[in-house]
């Protein structure tokens, strides 16, 4: 396990480099439906990595994350709520009306922005912690996405991240996700040519790791 996590940390400079030089707006790129649909929704919360920045929406993690459930009979609809760029603050101001309509589950990805800007990871968790408790608020189970910071921001800072995730899991009742884009080292050809975001292979190894952790609770 020792020399798979020194590669994962090693690799995340590179993934999220264009990330932090990236001068695009804010932006969703599935529009949110405020109509409240027939079905029970799981809501996909994020940032690119969930909007699928650079591919087309049907193979963003939660389209493809919508195919794998269908194809087992689970009647849900998977909802697109990933923004691009978004931090935990930009989530904490969304989520309210994120969960419109029938939602029973919240796939939350937010962190790595935060952690690129070098934001404090009690600031990091303490909106996290908001997000979720707005979330079971409402009866909504929450699946949380873990995240870990580049080999560059420092042995300190890194151990703060992760221990910030770490605790999320333990006090809040959350299905814990470690490290949601793990298997993107496998190979070069798993991220865009930007050098950040996942390719459409990319978003599938996405969705199957999502779903080995949400299936049990449909």
């Amino acid at each position: 396990m020792g020399c798979i996590r020194v590669a994962l940390i090693s690799f995340l400079p590179v993934l999220f480099l264009t990330s932090c030089r990236s001068n695009e707006p804010y932006k969703s790129v599935t529009v949110y439906e405020k109509e409240e649909a027939k079905l029970p929704r799981i809501v996909a919360f994020g940032d690119s990595l969930t909007a699928g920045l650079g591919l087309p929406a049907s193979q963003s993690y939660p389209a493809i994350l919508q195919k794998l459930i269908e194809a087992d009979g689970y009647k849900y609809e998977v909802v697109n709520a990933g923004v691009s760029g978004d931090t935990t603050a930009g989530g904490l101001r969304r989520i309210e009306w994120s969960l419109d309509g029938d939602a029973r589950f919240l796939i939350l990805e937010l962190g790595g922005n935060d952690i690129l800007r070098g934001q404090p990871a009690d600031l990091l968790k303490q909106n996290l912690v908001q997000i979720i408790e707005k979330a079971q608020s409402k009866n909504v189970k929450v699946l949380l996405a873990g995240m870990e910071a580049p080999v560059n921001a420092g042995p300190e800072y890194r151990e703060q991240i992760h221990r910030a995730y770490e605790d999320l899991e333990k006090k809040h009742q959350v299905v814990f996700i470690p490290f949601v884009l793990k298997d993107l080292v496998k190979s070069e050809n798993l991220i865009q040519e930007d050098g950040t975001h996942p390719t459409a292979e990319g978003t599938r190894l996405i969705a199957e790791t999502v779903y080995k952790s949400l299936k049990p609770l449909l």
